[in-house]
């Protein structure tokens, strides 16, 4: 769903209607401190950070950022430090009390369950992330894009207040000993013996029965559950198995050992769900007969009003869509980590042909690398090209890549603004679902999250 777009109000009427509500993890430090700097309408973010319980944390943050008026014409975001495998305390805080925010938000006023879904491949901020949802009472993690072997058992250690590390991914040549990121909850003045947490369950976003297996038998702690996510889904997907193929639109094609056995994951004897094209009444009943608990839906709900999508996009995508006039491309090289992306355009939209200087200023997909000396840097091939060649990348891993960072959070309507008055253009992704939501629409131009529920459980047509 994106940076943003499946946000606390729409993980909230989700879970009200009896579902799991599940709020986007991406980049919600980012997205904390912008709302403050418009101005925090509505009062929110502020009353969510009144209940954030490390002291004067929020009292820091809202000194920092938050600007009442919003920001004046003209003025930029004000933007945060890039992570790294080091932060400070005050870094590592501004990520807790987002991920915290956001989750308690989405808990407010019901007793349904709130999940938060964040990226194996977003290493740096995740155990930040986790522990402010947890300090949140935040119900399920839910992670992908990658293999989460290590989350069980951070959940285990942080539901105690305990220190946790998450081994780093670094490429370049191997030194000595493994690099780790690490959190300790006392570093932040938490009391050892402070009252324990509630453990979150926890739910790994597969594209193979194996990697099921694998996680089932093999994570650091218990794997609650699965969600199956097939090549149909927006965002990311997982590359297809096997000798590559692409298609005449330069898109991966997918065969049968991408089809994922499902009685072997059902073996497991945890629930699973399945995601990707399941956004139908028939898909429910599809996947329930084949032994799924349910099904995950993002797009329907990425176009509801309760969402983060920016309102004139919501209005623009739905009007080409209900024309069938929409088209969505697996691109194999939009995204820096190297996974297929989906991508939306329709006619006339001048998305894609807008002009973007390379700048990485939010650093969510940087990687780690390690140079002949042995010194860990960050580099991203979506950055400015000298830059990432400078690091030690190829031109060729530079090429086709696009700004994930800006461009979701640009979908939100919290664009940056760049020199000579230019805003970041958004880079809009959805599954495959969004080519037939025309026959979902009928002849309403918007619709609730409500409404897709009822949909998808056979209540309405």
């Amino acid at each position: 769903m994106g940076a943003g777009v499946s946000n606390w109000r729409l993980a909230r009427a989700v879970a009200r209607r009896g579902q799991m509500g599940v709020v986007s993890g991406t980049a919600l430090d980012t997205i904390l401190v912008r709302r403050l700097q418009d101005g925090d309408v509505g009062g929110h973010v502020r009353r969510a950070m009144d209940h954030f319980p490390i002291a004067h944390v929020s009292v820091n943050v809202l000194r920092r950022y938050f600007l009442p008026e919003g920001r004046p014409a003209g003025q930029p975001y004000r933007l945060l430090p890039m992570y790294k495998q080091v932060v400070s305390a005050g870094r590592e805080q501004i990520t807790m009390l987002a991920n915290f925010v956001e989750v308690h938000l989405a808990k407010e006023s019901h007793g349904g369950p709130i999940g938060i879904n964040l990226l194996t491949k977003v290493q740096l901020p995740n155990l930040a992330s986790i522990y402010g949802a947890m300090l949140a009472g935040v119900d399920y993690v839910l992670m992908g894009a990658g293999i989460p072997r290590e989350i069980p058992g951070v959940l285990d250690a942080f539901a105690d207040h305990r220190p946790a590390t998450l081994r780093l991914d670094v490429q370049g040549p191997p030194g000595d000993e493994p690099e780790y990121l690490s959190l300790d909850p006392r570093a932040h003045g938490v009391e050892p013996r402070a009252r324990p947490l509630s453990r979150p369950r926890f739910i790994a976003i597969v594209a193979a029965s194996s990697l099921a297996t694998t996680l089932a038998r093999k994570a650091s702690g218990r794997v609650n559950g699965f969600v199956v996510e097939g090549p149909t889904a927006g965002g990311h997907n997982a590359p297809p198995r096997g000798e590559p193929h692409t298609n005449a639109r330069g898109e991966p094609v997918y065969g049968e050992r991408d089809v994922v056995d499902l009685a072997r994951v059902a073996e497991l004897g945890v629930p699973f769900w399945l995601a990707g094209g399941a956004g139908s009444p028939e898909r429910l009943r599809e996947a329930r007969a084949m032994g799924a608990a349910g099904v995950q839906v993002g797009t329907l709900f990425a176009y509801c009003e309760e969402s983060g999508l920016a309102d004139n996009l919501k209005r623009e995508v739905l009007a080409h869509a209900a024309r069938g006039e929409i088209d969505v491309l697996t691109d194999p090289r939009a995204s820096p980590t190297g996974f297929p992306f989906k991508v939306v355009s329709w006619p006339g939209s001048d998305i894609a042909a807008r002009a973007r200087v390379r700048k990485c200023d939010l650093g969510y997909l940087r990687t780690a690398y390690r140079d002949a000396e042995g010194r860990i840097g960050f580099r991203c091939p979506a950055e400015p090209v000298d830059s990432y060649i400078r690091k030690g990348g190829t031109l060729a891993e530079t090429e086709g890549r696009r700004c994930l960072c800006n461009g979701l959070v640009a979908n939100i309507g919290m664009p940056q603004l760049r020199d000579e008055d230019t805003l970041e253009p958004p880079l809009l992704t959805s599954g495959d679902d969004l080519l037939s939501i025309g026959s979902f629409l009928g002849a309403r131009t918007s619709y609730a999250a409500a409404d897709v529920v009822d949909y998808l459980l056979g209540a309405h047509p």
